[in-house]
């Protein structure tokens, strides 16, 4: 009789023998009466990044008994000057995950590194083992060692700057680990399309972290079906921000590399420059080489489950871009800068999109940094500017109104909803969340609604946002040819330059 297939870990979780023996087998947890699930039913997972936004989100996986932080990684060892949203909030984040308000108590700054996150694991899973010791999470500087040296992880968390999720996710790819990566899927649009074609190609569960299940998007869907607007023309989103600084040229200054930081690693795909703490530590979201702007921190957040909600598979076919300009004294005459290097402070992209199968051809725009449209006729109405931060959809007939993600959504002018049946006037802040259902799909084994596969349009329209901004002039995209067809210099933004060795 010929052998069966052997099939490691990974295949076997959201197999069909997974399911029957859940159904044949009484788990071990239940026989020990423990309450906890046995590390054999549980996700490993290495977690990729340990900055702020990484340690501020890796308190979650470890309050999921379905999950398992075996592994981090970072290519900084440990310091304490990272950049924040306010002083104390990773340090309380911390303490209230670990139960321990004393964790960092007198020590200064805002950490991060590896050696935090192995640190943040091992204090956590110790205070469940009798002895009050733990030491089962690896620490790494580099994700390719990780990678060839742990054996039995099902899953990444990739949480390092933008420029490094492309080649970081077809690592894992490559291995048929699953990967969970935050936003964006890549901050280059080829990177982006041949990680999507990768996902496809691997077959692995692969979860973009921007996706979220939104009911407002599906109120907003009803009252479209319903013809309350006529035909789709604008969407129009706005941000506040960026709240980081915004940088209009490369700085000068040569700092020495920290102690602990291994630059080159960090730099990863990006050919060679010198040191500088501008580019790292929370900081790198403004600069075109390591991050994609404001419209790609929040865009994807917002647009993401718009675009999966209402039926929006084609990606623009142009884009245009305006930025705000910089000017600077130069012995006694202010000169415009040309800044060819990093996001603006503010600016206002426009998209065409092409007709969908259920959507005619509209336009969509975005607005940051203090920028937004101006308030429309059913506002004035009402006596309303437009809000601070806001999505606005404008039809032929009729306009609906919600926070930036589309949050109690209304149709304009507001007297309209008076009429309307109490069932559509949600309370966001009454809706729950699923931040961690990619980790029940891991399990079951299949794909979540923010899976890579499904991103292609989002990751087409933000980064062809950043290649416009930097040509400085309407762009007409095709996204069979992936080229930008009426301006030959602009498709040098839709790759990089990479450094030997790290060609993608």
């Amino acid at each position: 009789m010929d052998q069966p297939p052997k099939i490691n870990r990974r295949e076997f979780l959201g197999s069909a023998a997974t399911i029957a023996a859940t159904i044949s087998i009484v788990p071990s947890n239940v026989i020990a009466g423990t309450g906890h699930i046995p590390p054999s039913d549980q996700i490993a997972v290495a977690n990729i990044g340990c900055g702020t936004q990484g340690l501020r989100e890796m308190g979650e996986m470890l309050l999921n008994p379905k999950v398992r932080v075996v592994a981090v990684c970072d290519s900084n060892k440990l310091s304490t000057d990272y950049i924040d949203w306010s002083a104390n909030g990773i340090r309380d984040d911390i303490r209230e995950v670990l139960g321990d308000n004393s964790w960092w108590e007198g020590k200064p700054g805002i950490p991060g590194g590896r050696d935090i996150g192995q640190e943040y694991v091992e204090k956590f899973y110790a205070k469940n083992k009798p002895s009050g010791k733990y030491k089962g999470c690896t620490s790494y500087e580099d994700y390719r060692d990780l990678f060839a040296k742990e054996k039995g992880i099902d899953a990444i968390k990739i949480m390092t700057p933008d420029h490094t999720h492309a080649s970081i996710a077809i690592a894992a790819m490559n291995q048929k680990i699953h990967v969970v990566t935050h936003k964006p899927i890549s901050n280059r649009l080829l990177e982006g399309r041949k990680v999507i074609e990768k996902a496809k190609e691997s077959g692995v569960i692969t979860h973009l972290l921007a996706w979220s299940d939104r009911p407002e998007y599906r109120q907003i869907k009803a009252w479209m079906d319903e013809g309350l607007i006529g035909e789709l023309k604008e969407i129009h989103n706005w941000s506040y921000r960026p709240v980081w600084q915004q940088w209009t040229k490369r700085p000068t200054e040569i700092q020495p590399i920290p102690e602990g930081f291994n630059w080159e690693l960090w730099l990863g795909p990006v050919p060679d420059m010198p040191y500088h703490k501008t580019y790292t530590h929370n900081v790198f979201r403004g600069w075109y080489e390591f991050g994609g702007g404001s419209v790609a921190d929040m865009g994807h957040y917002s647009l993401f489950p718009l675009f999966e909600t209402l039926g929006i598979n084609w990606s623009p076919i142009s884009a245009r871009a305006f930025g705000t300009t910089t000017r600077e004294e130069v012995d006694q005459v202010y000169q415009w800068v040309k800044n060819d290097v990093a996001f603006p402070a503010s600016c206002s992209i426009k998209w065409t999109f092409p007709e969908q199968e259920k959507l005619p051809s509209f336009d969509l725009f975005w607005y940051d940094g203090g920028m937004k449209p101006f308030a429309c006729e059913e506002l004035e109405i009402d006596g309303k500017d437009t809000p601070e931060e806001g999505l606005l959809l404008v039809g032929t007939k009729g306009k609906i109104l919600g926070g930036f993600r589309g949050e109690n959504p209304a149709l304009l002018p507001e007297s309209k909803m008076t009429s309307r049946p109490e069932s559509e006037k949600i309370n966001s802040r009454e809706v729950e969340r699923d931040t961690d259902h990619w980790v029940d799909a891991i399990l079951e084994g299949k794909q979540t609604p923010g899976s890579f596969i499904r991103a292609q349009t989002i990751t087409d329209t933000i980064n062809l946002g950043a290649v416009a901004l930097r040509a400085n002039k309407r762009l007409e995209f095709d996204s069979d040819l992936l080229k930008i067809i009426n301006d030959e210099s602009a498709n040098q933004y839709l790759s990089r330059n990479y450094r030997p060795g790290w060609e993608i």
